[in-house]
């Protein structure tokens, strides 16, 4: 498969941008530094950011369906992403039990790698059933429930305290959407190309945001206990 160079450049801009907030999220829990309050940065920052990840992920699986062997990569990469996402689960159980992550975004993609491939190629169910998804997880992100056990669904329970929650209402509607985007945002962006260093540099980390995103936390707190800063 073809690597698209924009594409990359555009989410390791976002890749960053989702560290940088992550990092003040960490520094600020650890009392390092005062987290910003503001509903600007607290909340459509972080969900601008995520939305154009997830988006773009909808639209390298429309690249990646292109080829073939789709649907067992996307196993696979469910399975991997799956014993990546219980490490997260059971560290911030341990260690951070009042935030503990049952279902992040890590959970979400590897729940959607095992969707994807029966979805994929139904270009107008993408759109139709992104935008409802998207709609609906609106309207539920303005309600809660007594039960738990619909919360990776977007039924979210009250008194629910997590540090990362990515339920498949709405965020499975924004990569269905990036899905039916695809071919679009590939028409434009095929031809444009990059040759400074610091595309360069965003270009390596959108290629390799999955492995960015699993070290940079743990690259934090280590960075912390060795300067001598009590974490734990």
């Amino acid at each position: 498969m073809n690597r698209n160079q924009a594409i990359d450049v555009i989410r390791g801009i976002d890749l960053v941008l989702m560290v940088v907030f992550n990092y003040s999220v960490t520094l600020s829990y650890f009392g390092l530094i005062e987290r910003q309050s503001g509903f600007l940065y607290s909340f459509i920052f972080p969900r601008a950011i995520a939305s154009l990840f997830i988006f773009l992920s909808g639209v390298t699986a429309f690249i990646g369906y292109q080829g073939e062997g789709f649907r067992n990569r996307y196993f696979k990469r469910g399975a991997k992403l799956l014993i990546f996402a219980a490490f997260v689960t059971l560290f911030t159980y341990i260690f951070v039990p009042e935030g503990t992550v049952f279902f992040g975004i890590l959970h979400f993609f590897a729940a959607t790698s095992f969707l994807l491939p029966f979805v994929i190629k139904y270009k107008r169910l993408n759109l139709i059933a992104g935008s409802f998804i998207i709609l609906a997880g609106i309207y539920l992100q303005s309600m809660e429930f007594d039960f738990q056990y619909l919360f990776w669904l977007g039924f979210m329970p009250a008194n629910l305290h997590t540090f990362d929650y990515f339920p498949l209402i709405p965020w499975l509607g924004v990569l269905m959407l990036g899905v039916y985007s695809g071919k679009y945002v590939v028409e434009i962006t095929a031809d444009i190309k990059f040759k400074n260093k610091l595309a360069g540099i965003f270009t390596f980390f959108g290629r390799n945001s999955l492995t960015i995103y699993l070290i940079h936390q743990p690259l934090l707190v280590i960075l912390l206990m060795v300067s001598g800063f009590k974490t734990f």
